[in-house]
């Protein structure tokens, strides 16, 4: 217990003034009630002596009692109280404290102006797609051939399976689970019996609307290339028996780079697995394409960097069965590689940027069985023969195929000819590049599909003069395209960017239905497998990525094909006027040259002489220049009439001005 003691007068002392219990008394007051009260006496300001007393023992010597000042309350619990509940009770109110308004405060009040302010609780979402690396990771099964036999019976014994048979035969409890099980499937057998599922209950119905989906596509899978130095997907295939298996070669097409290094192996992967290929192919030179056989699908064939022909068995594993020779094969690298419809399956032909085209039986590559040069003179010269860098064939027309050349030319060809002149029938003239993409329509095959430069143009057989229909330019250069295998009015491009571009021509022809961004790096090969909804592109840095498009755009809508048929021969109608009428205006140019020519010259010019020829090109040449001085000097003329004429305008408002 602290005593304070408090005085009448107070001055500047600080000193606590306490005294601490003694004995029995000895125990302290916790912290937060320990009071220091400053006591200063008043007798003189320099006085300064503290007023107090420390008690000691028993020893008690208080102050008058008008001076003492008593701030300690006892508060006395017995002890089996202690932790017993509270227990209140209810009292009226009581009112603390009373503040009257203030007037002066009311006028300085001011009335904060409303204003509505609205705030977003949710988050913002958002939705991204990464392809994430690479997991490395392995598939492994087991085949159980035989089963169901006890340990001590061997299945290979039929005496003892028979006798194992007839035992389980005997048995109480298969008895019981045939029986239960024929009741059932007696149900079963009387309810189908009772319904007809052939007929047809809803003849007079219209068809039901297609669906209505956004186009869309999504990756499945990337399939990168194994090895550290990666090199381009030059070319794509997919197996032709529905299995899920994809073939791609791998070469290095940079021009000027060296492929020192890089690896020769090529891949057929398993689209469930893209960690692992399942088959490597190991050819004597990089693969620029390859092809399955659409007839045995264990068998496929590539064309090489050095112009050699390789011919692959699957079931006999990686290694070639076939190589054409280096002297008998192209010169260049084997842009595009076909296999041609025949009896036995084992004839494809090739092309080349060398300006050939070889006709190969894979049974025997020593030598090419038929050769073409693609010489605009039709005269075989190699010197002058165009270089081929796409193919086409169409099974339906065995005897005719296209070839895409590297200025631009689409050439129209004819197999089964007479002499090498007949066999190149006409070309097709409409892009700036290399036609890289040449393919038929697979429902209107006079119809075909050409990517060259920065468009992709659709042709008919019946126009040569121009495409009916192409797309306006591209920011990026178009690499590859291909028809949709079963919308016939939908197509596929790939560009230099890393874009697919996906075009549906009934629904526009401006723009791509669909554009999405398959990689950074440039898109090469493009390849669809025969359902329409699995797409691979092969990019420059190794990747082939698989993706898988929507059911809109692989399925066949209604009145598809009529709808695209009515498109074709409406746009070949107008072609065919268009160049009927350019047709028209050229003779009517030659008639009317030729005329010109025939009134200078005189009735007296025979035969076109060197002496004639000299003659009319020098009177041409003057006369031009004659023409183009008599022009310069009417202009000249007529700017010096005009100078005039403003400053004589000039000098009349001077003129009036003035007056």
């Amino acid at each position: 217990m602290f005593q304070l003691f408090p005085l009448d007068k107070i001055s500047t002392y600080s000193r606590p003034f306490y005294r601490p219990f003694s004995g029995s008394q000895s125990a302290f007051l916790p912290a937060f009630l320990r009071v220091t009260v400053h006591l200063f006496t008043g007798l003189s300001p320099g006085h300064s002596q503290p007023f107090y007393r420390p008690f000691s023992g028993s020893q008690s010597t208080f102050l008058p009692a008008f001076l003492r000042m008593e701030i300690v309350h006892v508060y006395t619990k017995l002890r089996s109280e202690f932790g017993r509940q509270c227990l209140f009770s209810d009292r009226p109110a009581e009112l603390l404290v009373d503040v009257s308004p203030d007037p002066n405060l009311a006028l300085q009040f001011i009335q904060k102006t409303r204003r509505d302010q609205a705030m977003q609780a949710s988050r913002d979402m958002s939705e991204h797609q990464v392809n994430t690396e690479r997991f490395e990771s392995e598939s492994r099964g087991i085949n159980h051939l035989e089963g169901g036999w006890p340990k001590d019976i061997n299945p290979q014994e039929m005496e003892q399976t028979i006798r194992f048979r007839k035992k389980v035969e005997k048995d109480e409890v298969y008895i019981n689970s045939v029986l239960q099980l024929g009741s059932i499937m007696e149900h079963c057998i009387r309810q189908n019996n009772a319904v007809d599922i052939y007929r047809e209950y809803f003849e007079d119905e219209d068809e039901v609307e297609e669906n209505q989906e956004p186009p869309s596509a999504k990756t499945i899978n990337v399939f990168r290339d194994p090895n550290e130095l990666k090199r381009t997907v030059t070319d794509l295939s997919w197996r032709p028996d529905g299995a899920r298996k994809l073939a791609a070669a791998y070469s290095c097409l940079e021009f000027q780079k060296s492929c020192r290094g890089s690896s020769l192996d090529s891949y057929i992967w398993d689209i469930e697995n893209p960690n692992k290929p399942e088959l490597t192919l190991k050819p004597a030179s990089p693969l620029v394409c390859l092809d399955y056989n659409p007839k045995d699908p264990h068998t496929l064939v590539g064309g090489s960097y050095n112009g050699q022909i390789v011919y692959w068995d699957t079931r006999r594993g990686g290694t070639p069965v076939e190589v054409s020779s280096v002297e008998q094969s192209h010169r260049d690298l084997v842009y595009k590689i076909l296999w041609l419809q025949s009896k036995t399956g084992t004839d494809a032909f090739s092309a080349s940027t060398d300006g050939q085209v070889l006709w190969w039986d894979v049974r025997r590559l020593s030598e090419p069985t038929d050769q073409l040069v693609l010489d605009p003179c039709r005269e075989g010269n190699l010197d002058r023969a165009f270089g081929a860098v796409s193919l086409e064939f169409e099974p339906t027309m065995p005897t005719k195929f296209m070839v895409g050349t590297e200025q631009g030319l689409v050439v129209s060809c004819n197999r089964k000819a007479k002499t090498p002149a007949e066999k190149m029938v006409c070309t097709y003239e409409g892009h700036h590049g290399p036609v890289y993409a040449l393919q038929r329509n697979p429902f209107f095959p006079k119809n075909f599909l050409t990517v060259g430069d920065w468009t992709a143009r659709i042709w008919s057989e019946d126009i040569k003069e121009s495409s009916i229909m192409w797309t306006r330019y591209q920011m990026s250069y178009l690499s590859n395209a291909c028809w949709s295998p079963v919308r016939p009015s939908v197509f596929f491009t790939v560009k230099m960017d890393g874009t697919l571009d996906i075009w549906d021509i009934l629904f526009k022809q401006n723009d791509p239905t669909l554009s999405l961004k398959v990689c950074d790096d440039p898109l090469y090969s493009l390849c669809l497998q025969d359902n329409g909804r699995l797409l691979a592109c092969g990019s420059q840095g190794g990747g082939a990525t698989l993706l898988e498009v929507c059911s809109g755009l692989s399925t066949l809508q209604k009145n598809d094909k009529s709808l695209l048929a009515a498109m074709f021969e409406r746009e070949t109608k107008r072609e065919k006027i268009l160049e009927a009428r350019q047709r028209e205006i050229r003779l009517k140019e030659r008639s009317r040259s030729e005329q010109s020519r025939e009134e200078e010259v005189g009735p007296e010019v025979g035969d076109d002489s060197p002496h004639q020829l000299i003659t009319w090109t020098e009177k041409d040449f003057f006369s031009l220049v004659e023409a183009e001085q008599r022009r310069r000097s009417e202009r000249e003329g007529r700017g010096q009439q005009e100078k005039d004429v403003c400053e004589e305008r000039e000098e009349k408002n001077e003129t009036t001005s003035a007056k």
